[in-house]
């Protein structure tokens, strides 16, 4: 298969790359800096520098893919912040966090799906079960909920636009991560098989009439 990664030069985004390369799948991965890169040619992944915070750097990537046929895309990139709703998020914050979040998914799905629909591919998008509107029973990282309800809402939206490639959303999970830090009880490599596993069995299912919405070992959500 052909695989590209957007944000991969560490946690979930990296130990995808390493279980695709190892099942013997082509990777394109992108990073936004030069030791994310190496480390990725390292695994053997073609890599394309990318910043997902900045349209002028992710403004190109269609042209870098062009003539390609994606059987998988992850959109992997994320923030993460603890902000809660009693005090007021800065707008340097709250940039930062849409940016990463929502605005480079935004960016990159017009560019990427079309190559997504060449293979009749998957497009899938990280996102959280902290984006749930109807399960929110506090503001912990309030920022972070936003970011991740407004990322499902893209998605969900676009999804009419691209008939042939097949989106989903996937909760990882709390992983051992940077992000999810060490106290989560999931590892990275158990979060990044049940993703790969989830994909797989979503391609050999009837196309559904919404983008379906499942954590990492292919539990469905049923609310949003």
């Amino acid at each position: 298969m052909n695989v590209l990664l957007i944000g991969a030069s560490r946690g979930i985004g990296l130990e995808l790359a390493r279980q695709y390369l190892d099942a013997g799948d082509r990777v394109i991965a992108t990073a936004r800096d030069q030791a994310g890169l190496d480390l990725l040619k390292t695994l053997g992944a073609q890599t394309i520098q990318l910043d997902v915070t900045k349209p002028a750097s992710i403004s190109g990537l269609s042209w870098r893919l062009d003539g390609e046929k994606l059987d998988v895309a992850i959109y992997v990139a994320g923030v993460f912040g603890t902000e809660s709703a009693k005090s007021p998020p800065t707008q340097q914050a709250f940039d930062h966090m849409l940016h990463t979040n929502v605005l480079g998914a935004m960016q990159a799905i017009p560019q990427v799906a079309p190559w997504v629909e060449e293979a009749d591919g998957q497009f899938a998008f990280v996102t959280s079960d902290l984006g749930c509107i109807s399960e929110a029973s506090g503001s912990y990282a309030w920022l972070y909920r936003t970011s991740k309800a407004a990322l499902n809402m893209a998605v969900v939206a676009a999804q009419p636009d691209y008939p042939r490639a097949r989106f989903a959303l996937i909760h990882p999970g709390w992983v051992k991560t940077d992000m999810g830090t060490s106290a989560a009880p999931l590892a990275v490599e158990d979060s990044a098989a049940g993703i790969r596993n989830t994909l797989h069995k979503l391609k050999q299912q009837a196309r559904p009439a919404q983008v379906p919405f499942v954590q990492w070992d292919g539990t469905v959500f049923t609310t949003w």
